[in-house]
C-alpha cells in the first residue's frame, strides 16, 4: 500500500541490478510523456514487458520508483551548486550558490516539467528525497558560512545556527520545488538582490 511517507527501504533487489536501472528508465521516459499522476505500475509493467509482480520485487510501490527519479533529479541540481561555490572567496561563493539554486531550480521547471512536478508532488508529501535534499544544501550553506567567518569575510556574533537558519529561510521559496513555481516572477533578479542583502547582513 503507498504511503506520503518515504519508506525505509523503498527499493529492493540488489541496488545495481540492471532491471532496476531499466525500470527506473522506463518509469523516467514514462513520467516525461504522461505525468507522475498519471502513470500506474501496471503502465510501466506493459512499456517495460514485465508484470507487476516482478517490478514489486524492485519497488514496494509507484512511489518508491517516484521518490528514486526525485532524487536523481535533485541530485543534479546539488551538483550544480557545488560546481558553482567551489573556487571563489566565501563572498562570491554566497552569490554564486544563489544563482544556482534559482538556475537549476528553473531549467529543469521549464525543461523537464513532468519530471519537476515530481519533486512538486515530493514536497507537497513530505518525501524523504526533498528532505535531504534541503539538509545537503544547508550544509553547502553552512559550509560557506564557516569559511566566511574564519577568513573574516563575515560577522561572528551572530549563532552559526541562526544565521544558517535565516539564509535557509531566504532560500526555501526558490529551494523547494513546490514554492518555485509561486516565484518564477522574481527569478531574474531575485539572485543578486537576495545574495547582496545576505552578504550586507553578514558584513564584519
Amino acid at each position: 500500500m503507498m504511503t506520503n511517507k518515504a519508506s525505509n527501504n523503498p527499493a529492493r533487489g540488489p541496488a545495481d541490478h540492471e532491471v532496476r536501472d531499466q525500470i527506473v528508465a522506463a518509469a523516467t521516459a514514462h513520467f516525461r510523456l504522461y505525468g507522475y499522476e498519471k502513470t500506474t505500475v501496471s503502465d510501466l509493467a506493459k512499456a517495460i514487458g514485465f508484470s507487476k509482480a516482478y517490478i514489486y520485487k524492485f519497488f514496494e510501490s509507484k512511489q518508491a520508483i517516484g521518490e528514486l527519479i526525485c532524487t536523481n533529479c535533485l541530485h543534479e541540481i546539488e551538483t550544480d551548486i557545488r560546481a558553482a561555490v567551489d573556487a571563489a572567496a566565501p563572498p562570491e561563493k554566497l552569490r554564486r550558490l544563489f544563482k544556482a539554486v534559482v538556475e537549476s531550480s528553473l531549467r529543469l521547471f521549464f525543461e523537464d516539467r513532468r519530471l519537476y512536478d515530481i519533486a512538486a508532488s515530493a514536497a507537497t508529501e513530505g518525501w524523504g528525497a526533498v528532505r535531504v535534499y534541503e539538509q545537503r544544501i544547508e550544509l553547502i550553506v553552512q559550509e560557506v558560512l564557516r569559511l566566511g567567518r574564519d577568513g573574516e569575510d563575515f560577522e561572528r556574533k551572530t549563532p552559526l545556527d541562526e544565521a544558517l537558519a535565516a539564509i535557509c529561510l531566504v532560500l526555501r521559496p526558490y529551494l523547494n520545488p513546490l514554492l518555485l513555481q509561486h516565484s518564477l516572477d522574481t527569478t531574474e533578479h531575485a539572485p543578486g538582490q537576495l545574495s547582496n542583502l545576505v552578504l550586507r547582513s553578514l558584513s564584519p
